[in-house]
């Protein structure tokens, strides 16, 4: 039996370590990026963002990463985190990281999202890493738990294919409801004040992502999917991204349509991008952080890790994303105090580890399995 990995500690120079050498990667793709823009980046993202400010980014990130590295060197017995983060950011010089420069980027058939990736990565650690090491809900959970890797592969995998999941989902949306010609509603609602709007937006998006979501829940074949996602014993900063390209297809394509029947304006359209992206990985994230009154305006990690709960008898609750009055209208709401689920996951020991063995698992599923299915997850 795998004996778990333990939790890093302030003052032994492995966070510093392995941030070296995290920084380091993540400067070391983005020189790859400058140099091959056309293929490694994102069209629509790079109106974002400036060649400028990128280059900022990375001087800074490789600095952080050699700074880390010898706060590494001293702190830790074992040198060789700090020498590889020190390697890494020695590379990234050698590479021009230092001289990049942007430039007039022509635009491809096909791309992948590697500055998606990098700048998401990186914001993402920045932000939940420090929260969850310092306000942490699970205390002997480790960043590095068994299915770490298999968690960090879908956010990876999520991000550098951004134009097919955003062809696959978006495009559903546009093709069956873009048509209907709602011109005069969409003018009135890109008139509201950018608030008001923006609440809209959020509101009826979370009805139809409530919809889509319980359905999941309630339809065995779809569960197979969906599953997927709830198979994660370790809720942090990364289980959120574990999830199926078939539940991705229809969740996000049903959290389209009233985006594009109702014609929301483009900077409500982009802070929802944003803010979902953001809030997504906080609900999913290793803090007990409760927010206060907050908890009863906002999905927060409370709310989420009970939706997440192993115990069957709290199956089925939670299904909002961003709203719990949704919940409290459809009858699915739990939120007991201050009080959390003692385990997240599945309870099915069968289930796969892995990202290959987990894609095609809803897809090869035995009868004895679907049996199973009906008759421990009908109350999710």
């Amino acid at each position: 039996m795998r004996t778990p990995a333990q939790r890093l500690k302030i003052g032994e120079g492995k966070i510093s370590g392995y941030s070296s050498i995290f920084l380091g990667l993540l400067s070391l793709t983005g020189v790859i990026c400058f140099k091959y823009p056309e293929w490694l980046t994102t069209p629509q993202f790079r109106e974002v963002y400036t060649g400028e400010s990128m280059k900022i980014v990375l001087t800074a990130t490789i600095i952080a990463s050699f700074l880390f590295a010898l706060v590494s060197f001293v702190l830790s017995k074992q040198k060789k985190w700090a020498m590889t983060g020190l390697l890494l950011c020695t590379l990234a010089i050698v590479f021009g990281g230092l001289q990049v420069q942007g430039r007039t980027v022509e635009k491809n058939n096909w791309h992948l999202g590697v500055d998606w990736l990098l700048l998401d990565l990186l914001l993402m650690a920045v932000i939940f890493v420090p929260i969850e090491m310092v306000f942490p809900k699970n205390r002997q959970q480790s960043k590095f738990h068994e299915e770490w890797r298999t968690d960090l592969l879908y956010f990876v995998i999520s991000h550098l294919f951004i134009q097919f999941f955003g062809v696959i989902t978006q495009q559903p949306a546009k093709l069956f409801f873009g048509w209907i010609g709602l011109s005069a509603v969409q003018h009135w609602v890109q008139q509201l004040p950018y608030v008001i709007e923006l609440f809209f937006a959020f509101l009826i998006t979370d009805l139809f992502q409530y919809a889509a979501h319980r359905f999941f829940h309630s339809h065995t074949y779809l569960w197979r999917f969906h599953s997927v996602h709830h198979s994660t014993k370790n809720m942090d900063w990364l289980a959120g991204s574990r999830t199926h390209f078939v539940d991705i297809f229809v969740t996000r394509s049903m959290t389209f349509i009233p985006l594009y029947v109702f014609g929301f304006s483009e900077i409500t359209f982009n802070t929802y991008i944003i803010f979902m992206a953001i809030h997504a990985v906080l609900i999913h994230a290793n803090t007990r952080i409760n927010f206060g009154f907050l908890k009863y305006i906002f999905a927060t990690p409370q709310y989420h890790h009970w939706h997440h709960c192993e115990d069957p008898r709290y199956y089925g609750k939670n299904f909002a994303t961003i709203f719990p009055f949704i919940d409290k209208l459809f009858g699915t709401y739990y939120l007991p105090g201050n009080t959390w689920p003692e385990g997240t996951g599945l309870r099915e020991t069968h289930f796969p580890k892995g990202y290959m063995k987990q894609l095609v698992y809803p897809f090869t599923k035995s009868p004895f399995d679907e049996n199973l299915d009906m008759e421990n997850e009908t109350k999710r």
